[in-house]
């Protein structure tokens, strides 16, 4: 481990707006601050929003910032990278704001039922292959976890770079009857962004310059709690 990385690490251990189990508090158990993040982290009843996979916590930072009237959280496995949110959450002293270091697959030890409001999911792996179609955050083994915390009404927002990723979970969301209540293929060609869907990522901006164009989906589970698999070819060339 790099002297950076074990630096990050170790303040890490200092912030309170990081939670970071053990691996035996969640396995097959809740957490003990499942159905509790309200009164016991936020202090507050304002409404819970989720960012999955939220890597260096950008989005979610920018999110809290623009709704103080909400609480964020941003989840990511990777600790030293989660350290760019926690220590500028906390040197705003931004209290509407946390992280949690967990895998998404755990996500259901964490949160009861409609505990959060809404969910960000902001460029993803795609999983493109094959054999790793249940590993996309937006496939019906997660929108079921999904559908186990979130509000009935709560919207899953989804933006990426991935045209395949997008696609599929449109082809997700249609077969499944979801409402979709947003969608554009290409948020900046076509004028689409708001100064939300602006905030922009380290990632977006290298996929920027790189000429990806970015999507976005927003829709809702509409308390439903199993989903079907859409037929959708994963592309076999990536």
């Amino acid at each position: 481990m790099g002297k950076d990385k074990f630096k990050r690490f170790q303040e890490n251990l200092t912030f309170t707006n990081l939670i970071q189990p053990e691996f035996d508090d969640i396995f097959r158990k809740d957490h003990e601050l499942k159905g509790e993040w309200g009164a016991k982290f936020f202090k507050n009843n304002n409404p819970i929003v989720l960012e999955l996979g939220c890597g260096r916590g950008e989005y979610t930072v920018n999110l809290a910032e623009k709704f103080p009237d909400k609480n964020f959280i941003g989840i990511d496995i990777k600790g030293a990278r989660m350290w760019r949110g926690a220590k500028t959450a906390t040197e705003n002293s931004m209290f509407n704001v946390g992280f949690l270091r967990t895998r998404i697959e755990f996500i259901s030890s964490f949160f009861a039922k409609d505990e959060v409001s809404e969910i960000w999911i902001t460029f993803p792996d795609p999983q493109l292959k094959k054999d790793r179609v249940k590993k996309r955050l937006t496939s019906p083994e997660f929108l079921s976890l999904y559908s186990g915390f979130l509000e009935p009404n709560g919207y899953i927002n989804l933006k990426t770079d991935s045209q395949h990723l997008h696609e599929y979970t449109k082809a997700n969301i249609e077969l499944n009857k979801l409402p979709l209540a947003e969608s554009c293929n290409d948020i900046y060609g076509t004028g689409y962004a708001d100064d939300v869907l602006s905030i922009r990522t380290r990632y977006e901006g290298l996929f920027l310059a790189d000429g990806f164009t970015i999507t976005y989906l927003k829709f809702h589970l509409e308390g439903k709690t199993s989903f079907e698999s859409p037929e959708f070819a994963p592309d076999e060339d990536l």
